[in-house]
């Protein structure tokens, strides 16, 4: 019997598989440093674009070659450990919003400092 899911919950179920993957199932260490942040299904479930951020942004272009290379290997892991008919396509997108976050915290401190 197949397991139906909404949108959301399909979305947050491949988020925390992702996940799990990157840390456990992966002996890349570039791809364990690789946190996925959100994951945005289209309308027929088939592609997914997965956003994700890094926790050293000095190794982002390593961790995006790492992603990159194994796209369709963490496809078929995701598909194995979903057990899914059909797995989406895996888009990756850095997310940035750590980043963004921080420059604006800074700001703002440096703007109330002055």
């Amino acid at each position: 019997m197949a397991v139906q899911y909404s949108k959301e919950k399909y979305q947050e179920k491949i988020l925390h598989e992702l996940n799990h993957i990157s840390r456990c199932d992966v002996s890349d260490t570039r791809v364990q440093f690789v946190s996925v942040t959100a994951v945005e299904l289209n309308k027929d479930f088939s592609v997914a674009k997965v956003y994700w951020d890094t926790f050293n942004p000095a190794k982002r272009g390593d961790c995006k070659k790492a992603i990159e290379g194994m796209r369709g290997h963490l496809r078929t892991l995701l598909s194995q450990n979903m057990k899914l008919r059909h797995t989406p396509v895996l888009n990756f997108f850095y997310n940035s919003q750590f980043e963004d976050q921080k420059r604006i915290e800074d700001l703002l401190k440096q703007k109330l400092d002055e």
